[in-house]
């Protein structure tokens, strides 16, 4: 079927005119902050307790803008006779957002959950080499990272929940264990300062009457 002549410039015309016919709506920035959706990539924040500085995400980011540093510290045994551990110990996490295309890989292949995507986006500098952020400023950011979408119902817990509660209920069952042994060595304390109490009675009563007989 033949298109008919005008009918193009009539359609863009119609769209035109529907358009006029509607009230503008200005975004009053900055005044008014903008609604932004729950999973915007603005900066990327970190989490410093979960980094174990396994350098994954220096490693794996495509712009290498990612800078670490760290040293060793030997940690004692947690038992006699035990082994002396060593543990990595984060001095430096940068990142260089003039280099980062927010591609998000550090975020994703960190296996401790310690990069988050925040939905901050006003970080502008005059300077471009203000604009690599080190952890201090990447840990203010994660106070902005958003909650994650609630669960559904029917669904498993996570496993990250899952052993957190196991290990406060574990925790928790430790300390009323070592409550009700304290208790019970303050009633067995108890009862042998009753007993010692008793005995001093009964020698005293019985020295008493050996005196009154004599």
């Amino acid at each position: 079927m033949m298109a008919v002549p005008g009918s193009g410039l009539a359609k863009g015309l119609a769209v035109t005119l529907r358009t006029m016919t509607r009230k503008n709506v200005t975004a009053q920035y900055p005044d008014v902050q903008p609604e932004l959706p729950p999973r915007s990539r603005g900066v990327i924040a970190l989490f410093e307790e979960n980094c174990t500085v396994c350098m994954l995400c220096a490693r794996e980011c495509p712009d290498w803008c990612i800078y670490i540093d760290s040293h060793k510290e030997t940690v004692p045994a947690a038992a006699p006779g035990g082994r002396e551990r060593s543990r990595n110990v984060l001095d430096r996490f940068a990142i260089d957002f003039s280099l980062c295309m927010y591609c998000g890989i550090c975020i994703e292949v960190c296996p401790f959950d310690a990069l988050f995507w925040s939905p901050e986006f006003e970080y502008a500098e005059t300077d471009i080499l203000e604009l690599t952020h080190e952890r201090d400023k990447l840990r203010e950011w994660m106070w902005t990272v958003p909650e994650p979408p609630a669960l559904d119902p029917a669904a498993e817990e996570p496993k990250e929940i899952a052993a957190a509660r196991k290990t406060a209920e574990k925790l928790q069952a430790q300390r009323a264990k070592e409550a009700q042994a304290a208790q019970q060595a303050t009633e067995a304390q108890q009862a042998t300062e009753d007993q010692r109490a008793h005995k001093d009675r009964t020698d005293q009563q019985e020295q008493k009457e050996e005196e009154g007989e004599a």
